[in-house]
């Protein structure tokens, strides 16, 4: 029986999981939303885990569809440059081997677009073997959309593969998904860890105990 410790497959968000770059993301929204009106510390809070078109949508609800499209485009070109201090998440790296070892294959899947996503993930040394973008989904975390996509791409069964996710509307899409969910920064999910060294760390044990 498959669990958290013995997945068939590993799905990984990008920012803040498998990617620090939690200083460039939030210097391009502090700087957005002095852009356009918004209260630098509101537009910090509820950033996280969302495409940047539904974050502007509710951060600006005065604007029209046309508008939100725009200041979104704006927000994602603040962090295409910004890549200073962009680094592989601790514990990733051993992560990624262990995944390499157990022959657990993996993907990454982002609500941010494919250039941000293959920048930031080559300033951090990731290669990822199936990268799922915001561009490639209808709908956007959380959606489960891009994680049903990428367990389809990968040939597992959604129930049968992890999900780690660093913010609220990420592990609600890995929830829809019917994926389980291993959840970072505090939050709640199939497993809490405080970093990927500890995900390393139980994927480790369990091959010990030979599952």
């Amino acid at each position: 029986m498959r669990s958290y410790s013995n997945p068939a497959a590993v799905l990984f968000d990008m920012d803040g999981t498998l990617v620090d770059s939690d200083g460039a993301v939030e210097r391009a929204w502090t700087a957005w939303a002095g852009e356009h009106g918004v209260d630098p510390l509101v537009a910090l809070d509820g950033m996280h885990g969302s495409p940047a078109p539904t974050t502007v949508a509710r951060l600006r609800p005065d604007l029209d569809a046309e508008g939100v499209l725009a200041s979104a485009a704006r927000q994602l070109a603040l962090q295409y440059e910004d890549l200073d201090g962009v680094a592989a998440a601790v514990g990733a790296v051993r992560l990624l081997a262990v995944l390499e070892r157990s022959s657990i294959p993996w993907a990454v899947v982002t609500s941010a677009d494919d250039r941000l996503a293959r920048a930031r993930l080559g300033a951090a040394g990731i290669v990822a073997p199936l990268l799922i973008t915001v561009e490639d989904v209808v709908h956007g975390k959380p959606d489960p959309e891009g994680y049903l996509m990428a367990a389809k791409a990968i040939g597992h069964d959604i129930a049968d593969c992890l999900v780690v996710e660093d913010s609220e509307p990420g592990l609600a899409a890995g929830r829809a998904a019917g994926a389980m969910t291993a959840a970072l920064r505090g939050l709640a999910g199939d497993v809490s860890i405080a970093d990927l060294g500890e995900l390393a760390d139980l994927l480790e044990l369990r091959a010990l105990d030979g599952d």
